[in-house]
């Protein structure tokens, strides 16, 4: 979280996020521990962190690997699940966008828009008149195309955003246990700072 902290107030990538923050507590500049009450209050302002941060093909994860070689033997089957979650996802991190917002929702329309633009350039500059009903009937299959097409993706969104948080809570979870049995220290794990926002 204090990485999340830092990059909002520091990191002109989040300067919404940290409007959003500065209007919160009501003045600019608002102190690490203010910001951290505020993302704690509103968690919605945190989801545009992540959002944020997600669009731009950063990462959201702040943990780096585990080194197998430096694991005991005992630790290194789940040690190797973690890294093996975290791979995963860091590959299906975009999937946990909103779909109406995300960039593949922005593509099909458009690639409508670019079918409807030459739709009307076939009809009115090129004199098609006479085919205008084939070239609309062209334009409405690349509508149903299209609406099948993001029905496709929104399934494919919320499926994965699922597998998402699931890893997710079981990455956590090995993390924990292998705290616990004094494998590691989940700190060392953390990755404080990330070169691609600088």
């Amino acid at each position: 979280m204090q990485r999340v902290i830092d990059e909002i107030r520091h990191v002109g990538l989040y300067s919404l996020v940290l409007q959003d923050v500065e209007k919160v507590a009501g003045k600019e500049n608002p102190s690490e521990e203010e910001v951290a009450e505020i993302l704690e209050k509103h968690p919605e302002i945190l989801r545009d962190y992540m959002q944020t941060t997600v669009e731009y093909n950063l990462s959201n994860i702040h943990l780096r690997d585990i080194d197998l070689q430096k694991m005991a033997p005992e630790c290194r089957e789940k040690a190797e699940r973690i890294n093996a979650n975290l791979a995963l996802l860091r590959e299906i991190e975009k999937y946990t966008l909103d779909f109406e917002q995300s960039s593949t929702l922005v593509l099909i329309f458009s690639v409508e828009f670019f079918v409807l633009f030459s739709v009307q350039y076939f009809i009115v500059l090129m004199d098609l008149k006479e085919y205008q009903w084939y070239i609309y009937g062209f334009f409405a299959l690349s509508i149903v195309a299209a609406w099948l097409y993001a029905k496709k993706e929104r399934a494919k969104y919320e499926r994965n955003n699922a597998l998402y948080q699931r890893k997710y809570e079981e990455t956590l979870q090995l993390i924990e246990e292998l705290e616990k049995e004094g494998c590691l220290r989940k700190e060392e794990l953390y990755i404080e700072s990330s070169d691609e926002h600088i």
